[in-house]
């Protein structure tokens, strides 16, 4: 006779890949255009001057900089370049 575990437990041992979420770029570090800050679910981290917020809520530098972070509200970060005038090369 065929022998054959529950079909509820045999069946829900697959699971999904965790999806790389986070802070890319610490405070002070160099960054360059382009360049990913954060990936985030929602807008815990707010765009400032020199990011923009991508359509799944990516903070992105758009120029060449060092990365800051301030507090926006107690929950919330807001994220900003500041312009450095140094080689782009330190960034790569």
């Amino acid at each position: 006779m065929a022998h054959k575990k529950a079909g509820s437990s045999s069946k829900n041992g697959r699971d999904s890949v965790g999806q790389r979420l986070g802070v890319k770029a610490g405070d002070g570090q160099l960054v360059s255009a382009g360049s990913i800050i954060v990936r985030q679910r929602g807008m815990t981290f707010l765009a400032g001057p020199g990011t923009s917020l991508g359509r799944d809520y990516t903070v992105f530098a758009t120029l060449y900089g060092r990365v800051k972070f301030d507090n926006q509200t107690r929950s919330k970060k807001r994220i900003s370049i500041l312009a450095d005038t140094g080689t782009q090369a330190e960034a790569k």
